[in-house]
């Protein structure tokens, strides 16, 4: 197979900077492809307050270029070089009035105009560096112009003229620097007009993520399911049509987990190592977990565990519906996570009610440590989400032999199969429809298996023994860049999804 010349580009990157799942496949993702023998690049802003220069290393290759974002307006880019591995190089896009500001990555009233910024100073630097792509991997909304710009501006670029751009939809809610259903009729974006200049207003009405769906050669999201989602009116967040009409070029590939970053076995964040052979330590991470969070020592109690967004698409509206039903059981429940302000306030107030039961870390810097423990600590994670494109928690929790209850939507129904304790197959619990008796009567279940002690010690290990690697999805994602290469300007039928 053909060594394939790849940037892959993103608004975040873990460990330089991070909200989710998105940073950690923009760093796990690139790492695999280059291990399996690829060149690949990345690309990605340089937060000034978040990226500490120092700490990363970080060498500055290209100072003060001046930026032409249309024939009048312009900016000073400075680019910094690091690295992810060796041989792995990612290069940061400084623009200190853009994104040195901000404490926070993303939540200013100019989104738009910002990543705007990033799109075309991206396209600058493969010019500046000479990089030949064959395939230019853009990661979500914020980079979305970038197809759009290769098809129409930079159409004549001699450094790019042979790229493919593949555009990987992580979560189609987000599709600009604003809600898109907010965004007023007449104000729409179609994705066919020119974009307006950087200090006009309807920049920020700029549909990013429509503009790459309609540019890219290929497409795909984070799981064969939600690829058969997003294409109805249901979970198509008003992109349904545009995705079916592109239906031949639109895939679905399952995230992976880096079983290098995440590895009970080795990782130095939780209390005791383990591995499915030696799954009785568990039980000291959960008494170390309980004392850490303020919880009664109690190794017998199972604990349910959550370690995401707090939000309505995670299923919050439901959790919170039934929470103090459950607390009212022989549970403990431990939630970390950053969200919605009227969930966490209402979170708050149950827990002062359940002092013994219930612990809630609103997720910030110093809480993030506490994530791995969570995992390695509890004995189920909740993650009934509303819809979800892939999600890696759940995977996540299974490496560490936390089962997982989920809602059979996206991501999560590829990758969780329901237990059957007489058949003694299956990884999680699941349940299909969103509404609170449902997920209630899921956690019952949950808890009433966790009392055969033999056939729940058999659930775990056969979850740790799952393979949810980056190894066969990045052989995937190599699969989908020569889709793209071999694609005429017509498209080409497929099997939608890369085998």
């Amino acid at each position: 197979m053909k060594k394939l010349k790849i940037v892959s580009i993103s608004s975040e990157i873990a460990p330089f900077s991070k909200t989710g799942g998105l940073g950690d496949v923009a760093r796990s993702l690139p790492k695999a492809i280059k291990r399996l023998g690829h060149n690949i690049i990345c690309v990605t802003p340089l937060y000034g307050q978040i990226i500490d220069k120092k700490e990363h290393n970080l060498k500055l290759v290209y100072q003060d270029v001046k930026v032409f974002l249309n024939s009048q307006d312009t900016v000073r880019i400075n680019f910094w070089k690091g690295y992810l591995m060796n041989g792995l190089p990612v290069y940061f896009i400084e623009n200190k009035k853009f994104f040195s500001k901000r404490k926070t990555l993303y939540g200013s009233t100019h989104e738009n105009a910002r990543f705007l910024i990033f799109d075309i100073a991206a396209i600058k630097l493969l010019s500046l560096l000479k990089y030949e792509a064959d395939i230019i991997h853009c990661h979500d909304w914020q980079t979305g112009l970038i197809p759009f710009y290769l098809k129409t501006e930079f159409s004549g670029s001699h450094s790019l003229r042979k790229a493919k751009t593949v555009f990987t939809i992580h979560n189609l809610v987000f599709q600009m620097g604003r809600n898109w259903w907010e965004v007023p009729l007449n104000k729409k974006d179609y994705g066919k007009k020119r974009i307006p200049h950087i200090t006009n207003p309807d920049i920020e009405y700029i549909n990013f993520a429509k503009r790459a769906i309609l540019s890219a050669d290929v497409i795909n999201t984070v799981s064969e399911q939600h690829r058969e989602e997003i294409m109805t009116k249901k979970y198509g967040q008003d992109l349904d049509k545009i995705l079916k009409n592109r239906e031949d070029r639109l895939f679905g590939i399952v995230n992976g987990i880096d079983y290098n970053v995440y590895n009970p076995q080795n990782d130095i964040t939780i209390f005791k190592n383990y591995d499915y052979r030696k799954i009785h330590r568990k039980k000291l991470n959960k008494e170390y977990l309980q004392k850490t969070v303020g919880l009664p020592i109690d190794s017998k109690l199972p604990i349910i565990g959550f370690t995401s967004r707090v939000t309505f698409q995670k299923g919050f509206e439901l959790i919170l519906e039934i929470l103090e039903y459950i607390l009212n059981m022989d549970v403990q429940i431990i939630i970390i996570g950053a969200g919605e302000k009227a969930y966490i306030k209402k979170l708050f107030k149950i827990q002062k009610k359940y002092l013994d039961k219930l612990a809630v870390l609103p997720s910030h810097e110093k809480n993030q440590k506490y994530e791995a423990l969570v995992y390695a600590g509890t004995d189920l994670f909740l993650l009934p989400s509303h819809h979800e494109p892939c999600g890696i928690n759940q995977l996540i929790a299974m490496r560490y032999g936390c089962i997982p209850i989920v809602r059979r939507v996206g991501g999560l129904s590829d990758t969780v199969t329901n237990f059957n304790p007489l058949t003694n197959k299956g990884n999680g619990f699941t349940f299909k429809n969103f509404n609170a008796y449902s997920l209630f009567g899921t956690i019952v279940r949950a808890l009433e298996d966790y009392r055969h002690k033999k056939s729940w010690r058999e659930l775990i290990v056969r979850a740790m023994q799952e393979s949810n690697s980056w190894k066969i999805p990045a052989s995937k994602y190599v699969a989908l860049y020569n889709t793209a290469l071999r694609l005429n300007g017509n498209g080409s039928k497929n099997n939608k999804n890369i085998k």
